[in-house]
């Protein structure tokens, strides 16, 4: 499933952001004035290769997985806190309930490897690959095999909820220790030094952040992770979310389907999937900038912007639902504001 389906991701038609452009530039505003609300627009229409698209239904999934190397004491929670936020998603508790409530977008909590079971329940997609990661600094996090199958499950996601008819997709997470892995991997990948791209995620310490800096060198000496094959990543110093995250963004990609990615374990995830596809990257908005320090180097590394900056590092898809928002706003311009020509209005006489 994996191979083939990164097979069919293509790159957009450029030629379409020309088409878009001639629109944005018929609308009664001066050109170019509202800005990266047009960029929006622009790279909608040549994703969903239409020039007039709907604007989409939308649904943010928040992926929790539980991992081991928490027991290295590198978060300021308590791993049971995976479970529990579990629950408050299901309930609509969280903040990614009530941004999603704020953007117009449905919430999917997918359960990809907590360690616990949940009773079926409406808003929760159980596709548990496993019960939790191993600790990193003994040992890889996951098999290959099950690293797959994380990406796998992302795809399959991505396949059946556009049958649903979702037009657009947000990514989130929950996971405690899980800014650990995502450090991790993007310390390999990007070349980095792990003192650059790790920060304090729930809130630790100069201490503990000492520690964890000194538990992600362990891992990566331990496990030896190839950083030109990411899959290897993965499934050494990685996490079940961050795969199954990869395995969205795949899977949107080869639908023409864009993702709008969330913070920094979100973006963690869309690594992997651009180094297994670099041509992912045309499909993926990412939504802000987060305070984890690594975040900025991962986006670098993809040569992408992001969003929005408000200091934000809450995860679970809640920078993804505000970005929504203006990803929104940008099409609904293109689609519902006025052409001079419609508009009676006088165009620009230098044309």
């Amino acid at each position: 499933m994996l191979e083939e389906t990164l097979n069919r991701i293509m790159p957009v038609d450029s030629r379409l952001y020309e088409v878009a452009q001639r629109r944005l530039d018929s609308l009664t505003k001066p050109q170019g004035s509202l800005g990266r609300l047009e960029e929006f627009a622009r790279r909608l229409v040549a994703i969903y290769d239409e020039q007039m698209p709907e604007l989409p239904k939308k649904v943010v999934f928040t992926f929790a997985a539980d991992h081991g190397v928490a027991e290295e004491g590198v978060s300021a929670f308590p791993q049971e806190v995976t479970r529990q936020m579990v629950y408050n998603f299901i309930r609509g508790g969280a903040g990614i309930n009530v941004l999603a409530r704020h953007a117009g977008a449905d919430v999917v909590v997918v359960d990809i490897g907590v360690k616990a079971d949940f009773d079926p329940v409406e808003g929760l997609e159980i596709r548990k690959v496993l019960y939790g990661t191993g600790n990193i600094t003994e040992g890889p996090a996951m098999s290959r095999q099950e690293a797959i199958r994380c990406i796998e499950v992302g795809i399959t996601l991505a396949g059946e909820y556009v049958k649903r008819g979702y037009r657009m997709f947000g990514t989130g997470e929950m996971g405690i220790g899980n800014t650990t892995p995502s450090s991790a991997i993007c310390a390999v990948i990007t070349g980095r030094d792990v003192e650059e791209v790790t920060g304090r995620g729930t809130g630790i310490d100069d201490e503990r952040l000492r520690h964890k800096i000194g538990v992600i060198k362990k891992a990566i000496e331990r496990n030896q992770p190839d950083p030109r094959d990411p899959i290897d990543v993965l499934a050494k110093v990685g996490g079940p979310e961050i795969g199954g995250i990869a395995g969205l963004c795949i899977g949107a990609s080869a639908l023409r389907v864009p993702v709008v990615v969330d913070g920094f374990i979100s973006t963690a995830g869309a690594l992997i999937a651009y180094e297994l596809n670099n041509n992912v990257a045309d499909y993926l908005f990412f939504a802000h900038l987060s305070q984890e320090q690594g975040h900025r180097a991962m986006i670098e590394h993809m040569r992408a912007r992001p969003v929005l900056d408000l200091d934000l590092r809450l995860g679970e898809g809640t920078g993804a639902a505000l970005a929504m928002t203006l990803v929104d706003a940008g099409l609904k311009i293109y689609l519902e504001m006025a052409t001079f020509q419609e508009a009676g209005v006088s165009d620009r006489q230098d044309r």
